[in-house]
């Protein structure tokens, strides 16, 4: 696997420690879905509110800081031995800190949640309704439990 990062944000230190749990959390989210893991390829970029509002206003006409973004590149897996694009995981440092202070635990384990979650998405789950949101949460609970990460962590 290859995850591809890139920090244009100074809210936050994105730690090697906090890539490597990141790089994890994929081939978790992966793992949970059965799918293969070597020759996947996805980026993770770390970005301000200000970013993150302008790439939600230009590709999804909602002008309004979120706290992820998902582009999903590829839908079908490659034939084996080719690089398979999964897409781009796009992070507010910012709106993550909000969240993690607001719900009561580590900013660490506030971003690990939106890469499982935008992993889903990338996967091709959505939750537009509630049964696709059950389905969706209930991928990301397991995937957060294997990972031994949980609600209100504090520490990381």
């Amino acid at each position: 696997m290859n995850v591809l990062f890139d920090d244009r944000q100074d809210a936050f230190i994105v730690t090697d420690n906090l890539k490597e749990k990141i790089i994890e959390c994929i081939e978790t989210a992966l793992k949970v879905e059965n799918k293969m893991i070597d020759n996947i390829e996805v980026s993770v970029s770390f970005v301000t509110n200000e970013e993150i509002k302008s790439i939600n206003s230009e590709f999804r006409n909602i002008d309004r800081e979120t706290d992820v973004l998902s582009f999903p590149m590829e839908f079908e897996f490659s034939e084996e031995g080719m690089p398979f694009i999964l897409g781009d995981i796009i992070i507010s440092t910012e709106k993550s800190i909000e969240q993690a202070q607001e719900f009561g635990h580590s900013i660490e384990r506030e971003i690990l949640y939106l890469v499982c979650h935008s992993v889903f998405h990338l996967l091709g789950y959505d939750h537009i309704d509630e049964s696709e949101k059950i389905i969706m949460r209930n991928k990301e609970k397991e995937t957060m439990k294997l990972m031994e990460v949980f609600k209100n962590e504090k520490e990381f």
